[in-house]
């Protein structure tokens, strides 16, 4: 969460804000709305972390920022005949049906079996060796998706009886889309709009039922039937708010966050109490750099929604300005209030990110249980938990539980924490595995692109550090002339860092650290530009605060952070 102009001149990042924000002291009783606009059902929109985690050091989902929902559509369903358009949109996108999982035809054991070709794959040239590990990673997350959903959108042709039927719209509750059988609930809503295709709140039901199967599946080819299925509801119902708003989420899932914002506002107009359009609002200007506006929009969220997902978001925008202190006590509130599993799950994993961001690793593993007693197969608690195993020293369990997470989720941020994993191991083929993480890193751009989503930071983060720096600095310059986030700021001086340009890099350095963020990689990238750029003093105290901050937030990182400062200590 869901993030300027002139470079020499950063935002300040003073916040004083309220001590105590409309709405905060209650997160388990949410104060209802004055007439909203459309009571279209209940929604339950929780935010991905969009760049919070970058490729190096982040702990959280790396596809931007993805909306989860529960969607209880209105009972009010069109009805209408069946159109071919209709059909197109709620059938499988290719012609393949599910013809019944074999016995490794489970998401893991599909990507497990992807990977373990990927590893075997003789091609060592560049071209060669990416278009091989694209092609199997597109199998990986393929075949997962026929596993779980039966064929690309899950569900053939035919009549449906018995407890797969399709119920009316009005009966596809909440737990239908976000209990725990996401897949199912798409399966029904698609066997439902068959039947009734001039249903436009089940069209925007499934479209944001596509964006969190992108988002928890970490496959992108979900995004154009998202797409499709907005367009379809928009069709037959102009300016319905539960399509903007799924439109919203689903430009923030590709990281077009100033499409986001638009579709946010429209939504808005529409219904101004729409807690999804209200979400997307604010991880929008966070991810554009818009930061006081982003504090206004969680305020003004807060006082129409409070709830766990304007509490998460409140939170992170508070922690980007250097208030950790409010931050961790808007998140304990949250989670003292969160009822349903995957509520626990989010609001834990957050404490955990936060507890982990400021070298609590003990406090950060407590959280990270948590969330996993309450969903054992989050990912990105698990993800979480292996870095703050590797940071407390147990890198065979934060190696083990990596392993797990990229079989399931081949995701950058994770796939370059299991390489330089690798890499700090140093054992015999170690050098090999990781090169096949940070390779696949560059296929999951690729096909992130071919679903329409921006993946230029994920490429910049991945690419400087294992890559070709003048390809992290294409990319890196390309994102900074969308968006001048605090992350954008890090990536770009870093890229051009590393492509020797340092003098160029120090402002921007400067501006990644300017809100009052408190990030280890942020400091230590501007420590490592600041030593090349003759700054040692300011160096120094950039490079400690780094490891007195966060001393494990990279294994590699930290390793170069210490010993560069070793060289200046001994150089004074």
């Amino acid at each position: 969460m869901p993030p300027r102009t002139n470079d020499h001149a950063p935002e300040s990042g003073r916040d004083t804000g309220p001590a105590e924000p409309t709405g905060l002291s209650g997160p388990s009783a949410p104060a209802k709305p004055a007439e909203p606009a459309t009571p279209q059902g209940t929604t339950d929109t929780r935010p991905g972390t969009g760049d919070r985690a970058d490729a190096r050091t982040g702990t959280g989902t790396a596809t931007g920022t993805g909306i989860a929902t529960r969607t209880e559509p209105e009972p009010g369903a069109g009805t209408g005949t069946r159109s071919e358009a209709a059909e197109a949109a709620a059938r499988p996108e290719s012609g393949t049906e599910a013809a019944g999982p074999g016995p490794e035809a489970s998401p893991s054991g599909v990507r497990m079996a992807a990977l373990r070709r990927f590893s075997a794959a003789a091609c060592r040239s560049r071209g060669a060796h990416l278009t091989v590990c694209a092609a199997l990673l597109a199998v990986a997350m393929t075949a997962g998706a026929v596993a779980v959903g039966g064929g690309r959108d899950g569900t053939q042709a035919g009549a449906r009886t018995g407890a797969d039927a399709a119920p009316a719209a009005g009966a596809l509750t909440a737990g239908a889309l976000a209990g725990g059988d996401l897949d199912a609930g798409v399966r029904a809503l698609q066997s439902h709009l068959r039947s009734q295709p001039r249903d436009v709140g089940g069209w925007a039901s499934l479209g944001l039922a596509y964006v969190e199967q992108a988002r928890t599946n970490g496959d992108p080819s979900r995004y154009p039937q998202a797409e499709r299925a907005f367009d379809r509801s928009l069709a037959l119902g102009s300016g319905n708010e539960q399509a903007l708003a799924g439109r919203a989420a689903l430009a923030a899932a590709r990281h077009d966050f100033s499409g986001a914002l638009k579709y946010a506002d429209r939504a808005l107009q529409q219904n101004p109490y729409s807690e999804r359009a209200l979400s997307s609002r604010i991880d929008a200007l966070v991810e554009l750099g818009r930061y006081d506006e982003a504090a206004e929009a969680a305020d003004t969220a807060d006082s129409r929604r409070p709830g766990v997902p304007v509490f998460t978001r409140y939170a992170y925008v508070r922690e980007l300005r250097g208030d950790v202190r409010t931050a961790r006590e808007v998140l304990e509130r949250a989670l003292d209030g969160a009822s349903a599993p995957a509520d626990v799950a989010y609001v834990a994993t957050a404490l955990g990110q936060l507890a982990w961001n400021q070298g609590d690793y003990e406090t950060a593993l407590t959280h990270f249980a948590r969330a996993l007693a309450a969903d054992e197969d989050y990912l990105p608690a698990l993800e979480g938990r292996a870095r703050a195993q590797a940071a407390s020293g147990d890198r065979a369990g934060a190696i083990g539980t990596l392993e797990q997470v990229v079989v399931r989720s081949p995701l950058p941020g994770p796939l370059v924490a299991l390489g330089e994993l690798y890499e700090a191991r140093g054992a015999d083929g170690d050098r090999t595995k990781a090169a096949d993480q940070y390779a696949l890193v560059d296929a999951h751009a690729a096909l992130a692109r071919a679903g329409g989503v921006n993946s230029d930071l994920d490429t910049a983060l991945a690419a400087a550090d294992h890559g070709d720096p003048e390809a992290a600095l294409r990319a890196a310059r390309a994102e900074w002339d969308r968006r001048r986030s605090v992350h954008t700021a890090d990536a770009l001086a870093w890229a051009l860092h590393r492509s020797g340009r340092s003098e160029e890099a120090l402002p921007h350095a400067r501006r990644a650290t300017a809100t009052g963020y408190r990030n280890a990689a942020f400091l230590h990238h501007r420590g490592m530009i600041e030593r090349a750029t003759g700054h040692d003093g300011d160096a120094r105290r950039s490079l400690t605060a780094a490891l007195e901050l966060n001393p494990g937030f990279s294994p590699l990182g930290a390793r170069e952070a210490r010993a560069a400062l070793d060289e200046l200590e001994a150089a004074r």
